[in-house]
């Protein structure tokens, strides 16, 4: 698989990928791809933390230059209600991650297939409410993080991309107490 024009040059202009996607879809292509346009692969160390889940992929973001992370933390927050009834990850922990990705100038890359993405309804089956949980997942951290959507189907050797803009907060408004620590008398 040869990555397409328009998806090598969406991601050339992030300096970090993290890349997600359903159980099943084979990523290794597309890492060989990412490694020729200047993004090595990283992995955290020994997977999840057991006390601060996003704590290895926070020390990966701190290392220099470009490269691409095989996520895991948008997974647990799929799998891990469908299999244990809990995520390992709570939302404020995904959503810091992410807008720490969107500081260093990255992207989240959504990896859908036919097999997964292309569910429709609530068939009961883990894939269906799988596909539905990373719609609403991916659809949240859009806010904070940009995101591409790449579809690799496994019949067809072509990566789609498409990118969404994600909405940052406001700016934080200077606290009331700052406004007036200079009429402060004590005394």
């Amino acid at each position: 698989m040869n990555l397409p024009q328009p998806l090598a040059e969406t991601v050339a202009s992030y300096r970090t990928l993290v890349v997600e996607g359903h159980e099943g879809i084979r990523r290794t292509q597309l890492f060989t791809q990412l490694a020729l346009l200047g993004f090595p692969l990283r992995r955290p160390p020994g997977g999840l933390h057991h006390l601060d889940p996003t704590r290895p992929y926070r020390e990966l973001l701190a290392a220099p230059g470009r490269f691409v992370i095989d996520g895991g933390i948008i997974g647990e927050l799929v799998y891990g209600p469908l299999r244990h009834g809990r995520s390992r990850v709570t939302w404020i922990q995904a959503l810091d991650l992410a807008e720490a990705v969107a500081e260093r100038e990255g992207a989240l890359l959504h990896l859908t297939g036919n097999e997964h993405g292309g569910v429709s309804g609530d068939d009961g089956s883990e894939s269906a409410a799988a596909a539905l949980a990373y719609t609403r997942v991916v659809r949240t951290l859009a806010q904070h993080v940009p995101v591409v959507s790449v579809n690799i189907t496994p019949t067809v050797p072509d990566v789609v991309a498409e990118q969404t803009r994600h909405i940052r907060a406001p700016a934080p408004r200077q606290s009331q107490l700052r406004q007036w620590n200079s009429k402060l008398t004590v005394g």
